[in-house]
């Protein structure tokens, strides 16, 4: 067979569009791969870093409340001292007093539960995640209601009229 008639047959046209086309396929996986393995790398990294970027105590909440790792730099948690309108004062620790502002925007949760302000009651333990304003509040973005700690919970925060927790 003449080398020159091969090259210009149909045979040859077939094998060079079908290595094309197999070249192009693996390009497509292979960019799939790495956005899928960059997509993974968030994720783990996101999920590793969720206690520093959201707060929260390092070992969750299994044991109570008292955990002195609580991040509050965009948040709070403590105990309700006083509802006025759509207002809230929160007890933190080291007798620390948060004025927490509610919007409409504000998710209320109560477990999986959404509730309303007006289910909300002085005295409730709450975790607010929100947004520092320029004038010292928290703009609420959640609020979630917490179980009442155990009386065996040690809770460092003594609020003005009420004994700590022991």
């Amino acid at each position: 067979m003449d080398t020159n008639k091969f090259f210009q047959s149909k045979l040859f046209l077939g094998i060079i569009l079908g290595i094309g086309a197999l070249v192009i396929l693996l390009f497509g996986f292979k960019v799939g791969e790495i956005v899928g393995a960059k997509k993974a790398d968030f994720s783990c990294r996101w999920s590793d870093n969720y206690q520093r970027n959201f707060g929260g105590p390092r070992g969750g909440f299994p044991g109570g409340f008292g955990d002195q790792d609580f991040i509050e730099a965009n948040g709070t948690f403590g105990q309700v001292i006083k509802i006025d309108g759509a207002t809230l004062v929160v007890g933190g620790r080291n007798d620390i007093e948060k004025v927490i502002l509610v919007k409409d925007v504000t998710a209320i949760k109560r477990l999986q539960e959404t509730i309303k302000l007006s289910d909300l009651k002085v005295d409730d333990f709450v975790v607010v995640i929100g947004q520092a304003n320029g004038s010292g509040q928290i703009e609420a973005k959640l609020i979630r209601v917490m179980p009442t700690p155990s009386k065996d919970v040690t809770w460092q925060m003594p609020l003005p009229g009420r004994s700590r927790f022991r």
